[in-house]
């Protein structure tokens, strides 16, 4: 991760808190990243020098317009008018570095075919707190991939809960 990458998080972060609702722009900065990372044609399109900067953050507001807090839609314009597309997932990565370390939280990535309730993250959430015997902060990522089950990513740790490996571990036990 860059030193501008970090600089960019810490100056958001700022502007997160003072807004008060950190929480759902951070899932917000991170479903978008995400997304991002996966649409080629959208990236292109965003990190595109050749478009002017004010038509690529246009795209930004067309996509977020009613769906994601002011903050986010200006912090992800701002990324990209300054041409730091690519740095977004780092970015939206310390970002959930800063969080977790305001009081021994982990963030804990979990990908699934459905969007989870919220009382299934709470739940799952209090599992991996017990767990991990810190507090587990829940960011969901719908993937189709994903027939069924989860797959969760803390840090380095996977579990993979997923329809897919059960069958596999099935198969191999025969």
């Amino acid at each position: 991760m860059s030193e501008r990458s970090n600089l960019y998080a810490d100056a958001f972060m700022t502007l997160i808190k003072a807004e008060g609702n950190g929480n759902e722009i951070i899932d917000e900065l991170f479903r978008f990243s995400r997304v991002v990372e996966g649409a080629d044609e959208l990236r292109q399109a965003l990190s595109d020098q050749h478009i002017p900067a004010e038509k690529r953050q246009q795209i930004v507001d067309d996509i977020l317009a009613g769906k994601a807090f002011p903050l986010t839609n200006t912090i992800i314009a701002t990324v990209v008018g300054n041409e730091r597309l690519r740095e977004l997932p780092d970015i939206v990565d310390r970002l959930l570095e800063i969080k977790a370390a305001h009081g021994e939280k982990v963030v804990a990535q979990v990908r699934s075919a459905v969007a989870l309730s919220d009382e299934q993250k709470r739940r799952l959430s209090d599992a991996l707190s017990k767990s991990t015997g810190k507090q587990v902060d829940i960011v969901v990522i719908v993937d189709p991939a994903v027939l069924g089950g989860i797959v969760t990513q803390i840090g380095d740790t996977v579990i993979d809960g997923t329809v897919r490996q059960r069958l596999s571990q099935l198969r191999e036990s025969f």
